[in-house]
């Protein structure tokens, strides 16, 4: 509902044919894809993404970004990335790219890439780090919720395994914390506190039922 807190329609709304493209694209880009390890469509997590862009203050652009943030890496490479910058500009362009880990196929070693993410982070300009923390904040909400109702049976989703999944985490969080702060940084650095510690409590339990030499 685009109404106003007096209950009138808006009469400049922010987000206009730009976005609507650029919904557009996310759909033809995403429509065959499914969240890793189940069924539900690709596109709840890149609509979850624009929505924590927009409800955080972000500009249409970095909505846009949003949409489209994942759109090379998943599906086209580096064609893709030059298809949105045509599109929708170098703004866009700028920003989706710094989204990604990489655009090599087949992809370099897990940790490798992941190193060079957090790299990357510590010198990214302010909008490309509300839609890389967006897209943080609202995967780390489905590792957790998945944890909660998998155990550690969630893991072998992820290359980096147990270990490597939640040093990532935890690093980014750090990272996004001194970079940004803000309400959705904190929301990372509490997710990420409790998935550590269910982790530490699976972990203890799986200790305590080792038998004795």
């Amino acid at each position: 509902d685009a109404r106003g807190d007096g209950g009138e329609r808006s009469p400049d709304p922010v987000l206009g044919g730009r976005f609507t493209a650029a919904l557009e694209l996310a759909v033809e880009l995403h429509r065959e894809q499914a969240r890793k390890g189940t069924r539900i469509p690709y596109l709840g997590h890149i609509l979850g993404v624009a929505a924590l862009v927009i409800e955080d203050g972000g500009s249409e652009d970095e909505i846009i970004a949003a949409l489209l943030h994942d759109g090379p890496e998943d599906a086209g490479g580096e064609a893709t990335l030059a298809r949105i910058g045509e599109r929708f500009g170098p703004e866009v362009k700028r920003i989706v790219a710094a989204c990604s880990d990489t655009f090599e196929t087949p992809k370099p070693p897990w940790r490798e890439r992941k190193e060079a993410y957090l790299e990357h982070l510590e010198h990214a300009a302010p909008d490309e780090l509300r839609v890389s923390l967006a897209d943080k904040v609202h995967n780390a909400r489905s590792v957790l919720a998945d944890y909660r109702e998998l155990g550690e049976e969630l893991w072998s989703r992820f290359r980096g395994g147990r270990e490597g999944t939640l040093w990532y985490y935890r690093s980014l969080a750090g990272i996004f914390a001194r970079r940004c702060g803000g309400r959705l940084a904190e929301e990372l650095e509490r997710t990420v506190a409790e998935l550590e510690r269910l982790a530490a409590g699976t972990e203890s339990q799986g200790s305590a039922a080792e038998p004795v030499a």
